[in-house]
């Protein structure tokens, strides 16, 4: 009786010990989180969320699917945050709290980024000249031809072939889009005053494809194709992109220290707004450059998803910039990822 007895009582103690591993592993279970939005910074996002799933115990699953999606699907509630580079308008914002009980919606910089016009012109290896005013003229259609004087003009020396010009652009609602029109706004009084700056225009001329990868397909498919995409796709896809002149006059090529050239400019604090970037005053800026931002509600109703919220933007603004460079994004300015850090206590 007394060895059934303990062999019972080991059973128990077996069974209370495996009870015990189970309930921990079930508390290990990663907090399962969903964005969505902008395709500029979905590289690095890609990186940076399964990098800190191991870190911070938290799975989140990324939808690139621009800007425009990203806004409407925070303010919607069908994933948990979203993503923009595209400067969220106040009737945007109002239309968040009116949707969720008058909570806000945060915004947090991450990274620099560049809109670049890429191009594939047949027969030209040289690196290509743009201005804004000529760009705004592809645009709006008024330049036609690759040929045409005001390319010829700067750039000296380069054989233009007498081409059409195919305008690639974004069919969705884009911060990339955003970006490039913006800066077309800036430098160009009539692109102001026709299609002006927004994530989602009424295109004069040009064909349309969905994200930058599609953006890019078009350039890669369309001899005499001329598009904007976010930096890092052009790299990748080892398309050439052309240098733009900046608000110094200086024909400027869109890198690392270009773009944090840009950002060194601004006068106002991305930290507590967001702020354009583009055609940015000064000496080495690349002129379309922009700031992203991860779009964050400021109250969560679950709190451990409030927690892993935290959590991953205090990551990503110290340790996570060391991955930004490598992948063609440039850090935040220091300034600015210190600003960062203290107002992510603003969630809840």
């Amino acid at each position: 009786m007394k060895s059934h007895m303990l062999r019972y009582a080991a059973t128990a103690a077996a069974l209370t010990a495996v009870a015990a591993v189970l309930a921990i592993a079930a508390d290990k279970q990663p907090i399962q989180m969903t964005g969505a939005g902008a395709t500029f910074p979905a590289p690095i996002y890609q990186k940076w969320f399964n990098d800190y799933q191991s870190i911070g115990n938290v799975q989140i699953n990324y939808q690139p699917n621009g800007s425009g999606g990203g806004i409407k699907g925070v303010t919607e509630g069908t994933v948990d945050f979203g993503a923009s580079d595209a400067i969220l308008s106040k009737e945007q914002m109002e239309a968040f709290k009116s949707k969720n009980g008058g909570h806000g919606l945060l915004t947090f910089p991450t990274v620099l980024g560049a809109v670049v016009p890429s191009y594939n012109v047949p027969g030209v290896t040289a690196e290509l000249n743009f201005t804004g005013p000529v760009l705004a003229d592809i645009f709006l259609g008024k330049i036609k031809k690759w040929n045409d004087s005001a390319l010829a003009k700067i750039n000296p020396g380069v054989k233009l072939p007498d081409l059409d010009i195919l305008v690639a652009h974004r069919s969705d609602g884009s911060g990339t889009t955003f970006c490039f029109t913006d800066y077309l706004s800036k430098v160009s009084p009539e692109w102001e005053k026709g299609p002006g700056r927004n994530a989602a225009i009424s295109w004069p001329v040009g064909l349309g494809a969905k994200g930058n990868d599609g953006v890019t397909g078009l350039l890669k498919q369309q001899p005499g194709a001329l598009g904007y995409v976010e930096l890092i796709y052009a790299v990748k896809n080892h398309l050439p992109y052309g240098k733009v002149q900046n608000a110094a006059k200086e024909f400027i090529k869109a890198d690392l220290k270009s773009v944090s050239a840009a950002a060194a400019a601004m006068k106002e604090s991305a930290a507590d707004t967001q702020v354009s970037i583009t055609d940015a005053q000064g000496k080495g800026v690349y002129p379309i450059s922009t700031f992203t931002w991860l779009l964050v509600p400021d109250t969560f109703k679950d709190a451990d998803k409030a927690a892993a919220m935290k959590g991953f933007l205090k990551w990503a603004v110290t340790k996570g910039q060391d991955e930004v460079e490598p992948l063609d994004y440039a850090k935040l300015p220091k300034a600015v990822a210190d600003k960062v850090a203290k107002r992510i206590g603003l969630i809840k």
